[in-house]
């Protein structure tokens, strides 16, 4: 069984992001980049599958300029196989992205896709349902718990507002990642170095075929205003009023 899990890389979760003194997009010029937390989980999943045996070949694709590469590279050395990058310096829709994995989906014919469900930068959560929707996939998204059955169906416990969903699924199928599905394992220097021997092919949106020209324009980005300082008060009738005069009561 082949597993294919898409990534991507974003500005890690420790840095405090700064928006550009032009207010055109997010500062990211020598900023810590990283896999996508939920991505790395998909990893995590992917990798788990193949030491139980399920999985015999772990394939992770990522989108974006030639740096990707340095996270194609930690997934391969978290246990994935091989990677393929398609380079863009196109800032991407989630539909985009849809299509570019549609195209890898046809390729490469994986039993089971893996993505994270969200991306901490854009927080979307798009990209997994537009994928499924193109392939015709059965879907499973917010996973908690993944149990594959042979090569013929795979059963994903979800989180869902009211607590937890069962779903079982005929593979193949695509599953989006929660945080509790796992936790990412540490990884070892000699895992580095056996990654840097590992294949990457390399492609464009243009070699695919595929159209990425996209409708939304970013205008502009705006830092969170700042908080006001707090007001302390002495006794409970002063809070009460601060509330009264606030328009809070």
């Amino acid at each position: 069984m082949k597993a294919l899990v898409a990534i991507k890389r974003v500005v890690d979760y420790n840095v405090r992001v700064r928006v550009k003194s032009d207010h055109s997009d997010v500062d990211i010029s020598n900023a810590k980049m990283s896999i996508n937390p939920f991505c790395e989980i998909a990893v995590e999943e992917a990798v788990r599958l193949k030491e139980q045996g399920i999985v015999s070949e772990i394939v992770v694709v990522s989108i974006g300029e030639a740096e990707v590469q340095e996270q194609i590279r930690a997934a391969l050395a978290m246990g994935a196989d091989r990677g393929i990058l398609i380079e863009t310096s196109e800032n991407l829709t989630s539909l985009s992205v849809a299509k570019l994995l549609t195209k890898v989906v046809s390729n490469e014919e994986p039993e089971i896709i893996i993505l994270g469900k969200q991306a901490i930068d854009s927080d979307n959560n798009q990209t997994c349902q537009m994928l499924a929707a193109l392939c015709d996939y059965p879907q499973a998204t917010f996973a908690s718990k993944v149990t594959v059955n042979g090569n013929s169906s795979v059963v994903v416990e979800r989180e869902v507002d009211g607590g937890l969903q069962t779903l079982s699924m005929t593979l193949p199928a695509i599953i989006s990642t929660d945080l509790r599905l796992n936790t990412p394992r540490f990884v070892k220097l000699p895992d580095v170095m056996k990654a840097k021997k590992k294949p990457i092919t390399k492609t464009t949106p243009e070699e695919m075929g595929i159209n990425i020209d996209s409708n939304i324009t970013l205008l502009g980005v705006e830092p969170p205003s700042e908080r006001s300082p707090g007001i302390l008060v002495g006794s409970v009738d002063e809070l009460l009023e601060c509330l009264r005069t606030q328009s809070v009561l």
